[in-house]
């Protein structure tokens, strides 16, 4: 099996789907969008207005499918319950290094 891999655009490519670095997807939405998802939770079920930031952050209609995943579960109507995906969750709530600052001796 091929392993992902980053391209110059700080996209991962797995088995033909490229999915935009989970920083710039973040970085892409608005600050009460952010706060939306944190008032969530890691494991919060997300609405609808908070799938379609994350698929307009990640490029377009459907785009965000990746960075949200079914939790198991069903709501009243039968649709599937979506949750952030585990490491986009854990980027959005620090439980996972995001990135490493390297200082200068200037």
């Amino acid at each position: 099996m091929a392993q992902p891999y980053p391209d110059s655009l700080g996209t991962i490519r797995r088995k033909g789907i490229i999915m935009a670095d989970i920083a710039v997807v973040l970085g892409r939405l608005t600050p009460p969008e952010l706060d939306g998802l944190r008032s969530l939770g890691p494991h919060g079920h997300l609405t609808r207005p908070l799938i379609e930031a994350l698929d307009r952050a990640a490029g377009g209609p459907g785009a965000g499918r990746g960075y949200y995943v079914p939790n198991g579960n069903v709501s009243a109507t039968g649709g599937p319950h979506l949750v952030l995906r585990s490491d986009v969750a854990g980027w959005l709530f620090d439980s996972v290094p995001q990135m490493t600052q390297v200082q200068g001796d200037g």
